[in-house]
């Protein structure tokens, strides 16, 4: 299994998965040209997609997945819920491949399986996802509100991961955010922090997770050296931490 992060982060999320000649983009944050030259980059064309998987309705999400399925034929995959919700707040505009499916449920794309995770973030209907090709199992994590059972028990069975590590605590609390919107990131239905990322794999991820690629990095209150500081401070550095960019395509990652 192959994968990388096109753009991670408040300003737009795309995320590229292919295993057994299937390939899948998890979100629609970016725009259409720059999907498609940042696949391209990687030595993947846009039409060749199987499917956009959408987790939810906030706009570094979902805001070009019209822009994708008119643009390059793609088709959409998302809950009802989560359509409503991004189509009252963004205008997607048409969608002539919407697909709908039901949280919690699985879809199968070839010899891919996508387990679609309930979280407690704060959209319509947020989900996570788990990606198996019957022989490794990649977990796209983000957006999770706060570290909830389920989330525990599938780190456990992830050979890789892409898990949110949203921010660092102090900077967020020195930092210039009004204080609801602190409130809100730091909430139960907002984002991981550092420290609670790094301790969720300490404690949860298992002998086979190969490699962890933080995700969802804030611009004002994380930066790539403090996230990966903290959890070289408490996982150690027996296994690989990346970050994905929020200004460009990540490295092409493989999971063995």
């Amino acid at each position: 299994m192959i994968c990388f992060s096109l753009n991670s982060g408040s300003n737009g999320n795309c995320i590229y998965v292919e295993s057994r000649g299937v390939g899948l983009l998890f979100d629609a944050g970016l725009s259409g040209r720059r999907t498609a030259e940042r696949l391209a980059a990687r030595g993947r064309d846009v039409r060749d997609i199987r499917a956009v998987i959408v987790s939810h309705d906030h706009r570094d999400h979902i805001c070009c997945a019209g822009v994708l399925n008119r643009k390059f034929g793609l088709p959409i995959y998302m809950t009802r819920r989560t359509h409503r919700a991004g189509q009252s707040y963004y205008g997607l505009g048409a969608i002539s491949d919407l697909r709908h499916f039901r949280s919690g449920s699985a879809l199968t794309f070839g010899a891919l399986t996508v387990r679609t995770i309930p979280t407690p973030h704060d959209g319509a209907e947020p989900l996570a996802f788990i990606v198996s090709d019957g022989y490794r199992r990649l977990g796209i994590l983000t957006d999770l509100g706060h570290v909830f059972d389920d989330l525990e028990v599938w780190m456990g069975k992830l050979d890789a991961v892409f898990l949110e590590s949203n921010y660092d605590p102090d900077m967020l609390a020195c930092g210039p955010y009004p204080e609801p919107l602190k409130r809100r990131i730091a909430g139960r239905s907002g984002h991981l922090s550092n420290v609670e990322a790094a301790e969720l794999v300490a404690s949860a991820g298992g002998q086979r997770l190969q490699w962890v690629a933080l995700s969802h990095l804030s611009e004002v209150n994380n930066d790539p050296e403090t996230a990966q500081r903290t959890h070289r401070r408490i996982v150690g550095s027996r296994r690989p931490v990346y970050v994905a960019s929020r200004y460009a395509a990540g490295d092409l990652l493989r999971i063995e």
